[in-house]
């Protein structure tokens, strides 16, 4: 069973190619105008144990980062959704508490199809590299409202918003594994999802 999905999606202002293999190596090619993005998503993708591939462009500059760092979590959602099929053989729940240095982060996600997201910080800095704070958290509402899943993000601890971030990644990335994972039978009391 091939579970790899791909997106390309081009609008007025940006141009997002994504694929991505549930099943794959852990090969990554991540290739936006953004650094810290490009960090982030290579850590997601190596603790979710996926191959993935992205590259991103802006097509009319708007003087900030928000709709590049949109349209990558639209088109790296429904890329997974793509890649889940009918999700009806997958572990379903993942979970996981990840430290780094001073931070300390617990996400769980659910990916039965119903969407709802849910994060428990409020960054201090207004910019974490070159990626507005406001940004990252919008990444991963937009993130999870097209893979069709449920995430709580919970900031346990720590000071330093680069390893608040890093761990952010780090987790979503463990528990997405897990959760995506293929089983004999369909994780629901009423019998599909």
């Amino acid at each position: 069973m091939s579970r790899i999905g791909t997106v390309d999606r081009k609008t007025k202002e940006t141009h997002v190619k994504v694929r991505v293999d549930l099943d794959g190596n852990g090969n990554i090619t991540i290739n936006t105008p953004l650094k810290f993005l490009n960090h982030m998503l290579e850590t997601f993708g190596f603790y979710a144990h996926l191959d993935l591939e992205i590259t991103a462009e802006e097509l009319k500059e708007c003087g900030e980062d928000h709709h590049l760092v949109e349209d990558v979590a639209i088109c790296l959602g429904k890329a997974i959704d793509k890649a889940l099929g009918d999700r009806s053989n997958i572990s379903r729940f993942g979970w996981s508490i990840i430290p780094m240095d001073d931070a300390l982060c617990l996400t769980s996600i659910d990916l039965g199809t119903r969407t709802y997201f849910r994060f428990d910080y409020k960054f201090r800095r207004e910019k974490i590299g070159d990626i507005s704070s406001e940004n990252i958290v919008h990444f991963l509402y937009t993130l999870t409202m097209n893979m069709r899943a449920t995430v709580h993000i919970k900031v346990l601890d720590g000071y330093n918003e680069h390893h608040i971030c890093e761990a952010i990644f780090k987790s979503l990335g463990t528990s997405f594994h897990t959760a995506s994972r293929v089983v004999e039978r369909t994780l629901s009391v009423k019998g599909s999802l």
